[in-house]
């Protein structure tokens, strides 16, 4: 397949101007959208993080507190988005490896996006994956991907859901797209190449993480430039990174 019969509008072209990535865990916006997001802050658009867990359990050493690898990693988070371009990250705080897509968790992904008002979404599938590795079917992204997609619609654009929100001086709001990782079914691909380096370099701020079996920073690297190369190859890319396009507006 010829590349230009292949690839979608670009984002630009979409009026696709405020762009929020809603996640599980603090290292999950580098590893799934990292190209995206310097791709898309590069643009000129104007791009947040909402990281819906504390990422205490991203550990393999059970003497360190809970708190203090909490701050770890939102340092880590920092870094990394500051890496990418993207200046503001907003932590929910909730308790890693317990998240249900529950009102709770739809209230307060719909506070933020009625906050930040974004045109497009990116964020975990609600299912799981079985042809790749298990990872990426982490219960807390499983969660993530349902509760974003249900405040998105009917709960973010339902100025009748969560009343506490009006009062709150935050109106109601449609996204327009969401982009989920193409896993199966992929129909939008973003040109990887020139911001693989980049992409690569933000995983690496989070070192707690490679502190633990299979998680050697140059072997992620290249998994993670084998895998972006397999995407590219569909759409006729070096690199690059495939979505599930969902049209909300």
């Amino acid at each position: 397949m010829a590349a230009e019969e292949s690839r979608e509008p670009k984002p630009e072209e979409r009026r696709l101007e405020r762009v929020m990535v809603v996640s599980a865990h603090p290292d999950d916006p580098e590893f799934g959208f990292g190209a995206t997001v310097a791709s898309l802050v590069d643009q000129g658009k104007a791009v947040v993080y909402v990281i819906c867990t504390d990422g205490s359990q991203g550990g393999e050493d059970p003497t360190v507190p809970d708190q203090e690898l909490t701050s770890t990693r939102y340092t880590e988070q920092r870094a990394a988005a500051a890496l990418l371009g993207v200046k503001e990250v907003k932590f929910l705080g909730f308790r890693d490896g317990y998240l249900e897509a529950n009102v709770e968790l739809r209230r307060a992904i719909s506070r933020e996006i009625r906050r930040f008002k974004p045109d497009l979404v990116l964020t975990h599938s609600p299912l799981r994956a079985i042809n790749i590795p298990i990872g990426a079917s982490h219960p807390d992204h499983l969660a993530v991907g349902e509760a974003t997609l249900a405040a998105v619609y009917p709960d973010a654009r339902n100025p009748r859901a969560y009343p506490e929100l009006l009062q709150e001086g935050l109106e109601a709001h449609k996204v327009k797209e969401v982009w989920l990782p193409g896993f199966d079914g992929a129909d939008h691909f973003v040109d990887a190449g020139p911001y693989l380096d980049r992409k690569i370099e933000a995983i690496r701020c989070h070192k707690s993480q490679f502190d633990k079996p299979g998680m050697n920073p140059e072997e992620v690297g290249k998994w993670i430039r084998e895998r972006m190369h397999q995407a590219g190859e569909r759409a006729g890319y070096e690199y690059a990174e495939s979505f599930k396009r969902l049209e909300t507006a």
